[in-house]
């Protein structure tokens, strides 16, 4: 299989995120013969910060061309006081609309040992397999 990947780090946690996720790829390829080729752009305040944009046309136009992309994280405090247009989660808009791209797929499956942490009830808990859309 050949394939073009996004990768897309975004901030904070993002692009240790993504150079993990980058590893699997890279594994993925060797194990089963596969070719990926890895085009990363910037997202969110990474690229806001260097392009004065959060959602550069570069990428935008990446994500497009790519069979697939890997988004690591956007946001963060530091640019918690900017206009709307220009914060990091606008990029994240932007490039879903640009994807046509319109949920989020959340599972939720709460690991045994933290069931007692929950404000929930534990016996509501236990079981617990659901995707939330």
């Amino acid at each position: 299989m050949d394939a073009l990947i996004a990768i897309l780090p975004g901030d904070g946690i993002g692009p240790e995120v993504t150079h993990e996720g980058v590893r699997v790829l890279n594994a993925i390829a060797k194990k089963y013969g596969h070719r990926f080729e890895l085009q990363e752009a910037l997202i969110g305040g990474a690229a806001l910060d260097t392009l004065d944009t959060p959602a550069p046309e570069a990428t935008l136009d990446l994500a497009r061309e790519a069979d697939a992309t890997m988004l690591g994280a956007v946001g963060g405090p530091k640019w918690n006081d900017l206009p709307n247009d220009k914060r990091p989660e606008h990029g994240l808009l932007t490039l879903r609309a640009a994807m046509n791209a319109f949920a989020n797929v959340r599972p939720v499956v709460p690991h045994k040992t933290l069931i007692g942490a929950s404000p929930i009830k534990e016996e509501l808990l236990i079981g617990v397999d659901i995707i939330v859309v």
